[in-house]
C-alpha cells in the first residue's frame, strides 16, 4: 500500500569542519528556535534557485565568518528525517581547509569536539545517520 506525505520537504546542508587536531566544529542551537539547546554541525537552508554547495558556501559565511572554497569542500552523506509538520532532506559535507577563524556571528555557542565523542552531544534526530558516516570516516 502506498501512502502520499504532503508535508513540506525542507532541503538542508551542513558542514563537518574538520580543524588540524581532527576534531569537528558544533554548535548549539538558539533559544526560541525549533530545537532550540540542540548541538548540531553549521549549516541551513537552501534557498530557491541555489545550489547545495552555494548554500553551504554561504551559510558558513553566515554563521562563522570564514570563507570555504568549492573545491575544499567535499559531500559525504545524508539524512531523511519526518518532522511533525515538515519532512527534511539533511545533506552533510565535509571540510578541512577555510579562510579565517570560526566565530559564531549568532553568539551561539560553538565548540570542537572529537568525532567519536559528538554522541555526548544532544544532537537533532536527523543527524544520527550523520553521525554514523561521520565516525565511518574517521575510524574505518
Amino acid at each position: 500500500m502506498q501512502t502520499t506525505d504532503h508535508k513540506k520537504l525542507k532541503l538542508v546542508v551542513s558542514i563537518a569542519l574538520i580543524n588540524q587536531e581532527e576534531k569537528v566544529l558544533i554548535s548549539k542551537r538558539p533559544a526560541k528556535k525549533h530545537l532550540s539547546g540542540y548541538w548540531e554541525f553549521p549549516g541551513g537552508k537552501v534557498e530557491e534557485n541555489e545550489t547545495p554547495e552555494r548554500a553551504i558556501i554561504r551559510e558558513v559565511y553566515e554563521e562563522l565568518n570564514i570563507n570555504i572554497n568549492g573545491k575544499c569542500i567535499a559531500p559525504l552523506c545524508f539524512s531523511e528525517y519526518k518532522y511533525k509538520s515538515f519532512n527534511l532532506l539533511l545533506l552533510l559535507y565535509v571540510c578541512r581547509s577555510w579562510e579565517g577563524s570560526p566565530e559564531s556571528m549568532e553568539k551561539n555557542e560553538i565548540k570542537w569536539v572529537k568525532p567519536n565523542t559528538l554522541r555526548n552531544y544532544k544532537m537533532p534526530p536527523a543527524d544520527n545517520n550523520l553521525i554514523y558516516s561521520l565516525l565511518d570516516l574517521f575510524y574505518n
